[in-house]
C-alpha cells in the first residue's frame, strides 16, 4: 500500500511539469499574454540596450577609476548632459549596477571562478601596476590593503560580463518584437522558442575582458580562459537576479535577531520571480528604476492594456512589474528547456524519467514564487 501511495504521489506542481513536457510553457497561452509578453520584453530591449552600453563602457574605460564621477555619461559629458543627469531625466543605470553586484555577491558559474583563480590575480597585478606606475599613492594604498584593487578588478569583469549577457539578450527581445508585428509570433511558445534559440545559438559565445593603459591592451579574461555566454554569465544571472536577489531595504529588517532574512544565501528568495510588485514605485526598491526606465519605451497597445485596469495608469509602475514578471517566466522557461539534459520531446523512458526528476527540482524552487499569480 505505501508503495502505490509513493507512486501516485504527484509534485505539487504537476500541472506546470506536464505543461513542460506537452511542449507549453510556465505562463499560460492566451492572446492577451502574448501581447503583454512581447510588448514588455520590447520596452526592455530597448532598456537593456542602453544598460549594457553603459556597463561596458564602464569597464573598458572607467578602470579603476577611483572616483568615477562620470561613469553613467558614456564618454559624452556637457551642460545639457548634466542638467538631464541632476533633473533625472535620464535612464537609471543605477539598476544595472544593482543586478552586477547582485551577480557578484552571489556568484556561481565559471565566470565566478575563474576570477579565483592564480591566472586572473597575476593578469590583474599587471594591469593594476600599469595602471598606478608613477602614483605613489595609489601604489601605497595597494601595499597596505593588496586585496582592494584586486577586488575593483573582480567587480570590472562582472560590468563587462553582464554587459555583454545584456548586449546578446536586448538583440533577442527587440528582434521577438519585429516578428510578433509581422504576425510570425503568435502565442506564448513561440515566444519560449524564439528566446530559447537565441540562448542556444550564442550559448558558446566567449566571455572575455580586456582594457587598455597607455596605449597598451592587458587581457584580465583572455579567451583562452574558456568562458562562454550560458553557462558561465547567462545562467549565473538567471539564479542571482531571477530567483535569489536581494532584499529590498526598508521592507525587511535587516537584524539578524529579527530572523527576517535567512543567513543562508542558498535560501534567499527575493529575485525578479519572488517579488511582490505593490512596492515597487517606493523609494528604495531597485526595481522601480528598472519599471520607470521601461515606462519611456512602452508600445502604444501596452499603455491600451493598462488604462483598461482598475485604476487606469494611476499604477503604471506596479502593472509594468506585473508584466515583467509573466515575461520573467517566460525566459526562464526558455532557459528551463534550453538545459533540459535530454530533448523535452523524448520517447525513451529512460530520458523521459530524468527530465521529469529535472523539472520536479526547477518546480521545487517555484512553490513560493509568483507563478500562479500571474497566471491567475
Amino acid at each position: 500500500m505505501l508503495l502505490s501511495q509513493k507512486k501516485s504521489r504527484k509534485h505539487p506542481l504537476e500541472e506546470y511539469i506536464e505543461r513542460l513536457i506537452a511542449g507549453e510553457a510556465l505562463l499560460a497561452d492566451s492572446p492577451e499574454h502574448v501581447m503583454e509578453v512581447v510588448g514588455i520584453l520590447h520596452s526592455y530591449g530597448i532598456v537593456l540596450d542602453a544598460y549594457s552600453r553603459n556597463l561596458n563602457y564602464i569597464a573598458e574605460n572607467q578602470y579603476l577609476v577611483i572616483f568615477p564621477f562620470f561613469k553613467y555619461f558614456n564618454g559624452e559629458i556637457s551642460t545639457k548632459q548634466l542638467l538631464r543627469h541632476w533633473w533625472h531625466d535620464r535612464i537609471n543605470f543605477e539598476y544595472a549596477e544593482y543586478c552586477m553586484k547582485g551577480m557578484l555577491w552571489h556568484g556561481g558559474g565559471g565566470l565566478d571562478a575563474y576570477l579565483d583563480t592564480p591566472e586572473f590575480e597575476t593578469r590583474s597585478r599587471k594591469a593594476i601596476q600599469a595602471k598606478f606606475k608613477g602614483n605613489p599613492l595609489m601604489q601605497g594604498l595597494d601595499w597596505l590593503f593588496p586585496d582592494f584593487l584586486l577586488e575593483q578588478t573582480r567587480q570590472m569583469c562582472y560590468y563587462s560580463g553582464l554587459g555583454q549577457f545584456w548586449r546578446v539578450m536586448s538583440d533577442i527581445f527587440v528582434e521577438l518584437a519585429e516578428f510578433y508585428e509581422q504576425g510570425k509570433i503568435k502565442s506564448i511558445p513561440q515566444v519560449v522558442e524564439h528566446v530559447k534559440a537565441g540562448l542556444v545559438k550564442d550559448a558558446g559565445l566567449p566571455i572575455s575582458y580586456s582594457v587598455k593603459i597607455q596605449g597598451e591592451s592587458y587581457e584580465i579574461i583572455p579567451k583562452s580562459a574558456g568562458l562562454t555566454f550560458l553557462p558561465d554569465v547567462a545562467v549565473p544571472y538567471v539564479e542571482a537576479i531571477f530567483f535569489r536577489g536581494t532584499p529590498f531595504l526598508g521592507t525587511v529588517s535587516f537584524n539578524a535577531q529579527a530572523y527576517q532574512i535567512s543567513p543562508d544565501q542558498s535560501r534567499f528568495a527575493y529575485g525578479a520571480l519572488y517579488a511582490d510588485p505593490l512596492p515597487v514605485g517606493g523609494a528604495g526598491i531597485p526595481p522601480t528604476l528598472l519599471m520607470q526606465d521601461m515606462r519611456h519605451y512602452l508600445p502604444d497597445y501596452m499603455h491600451d492594456i493598462y488604462k483598461r485596469s482598475r485604476r487606469g495608469e494611476d499604477d503604471l509602475r506596479v502593472q509594468i512589474c506585473i508584466s515583467f514578471q509573466k515575461s520573467m517566466f517566460c525566459v526562464t522557461t526558455a532557459a528551463i528547456l534550453g538545459l533540459a539534459p535530454y530533448p523535452i520531446d523524448t520517447t525513451d523512458p529512460e530520458q523521459q524519467q530524468k527530465n521529469r526528476r529535472y523539472l520536479e527540482g526547477w518546480m521545487d524552487r517555484f512553490k513560493e514564487s509568483r507563478l500562479y499569480a500571474v497566471n491567475a
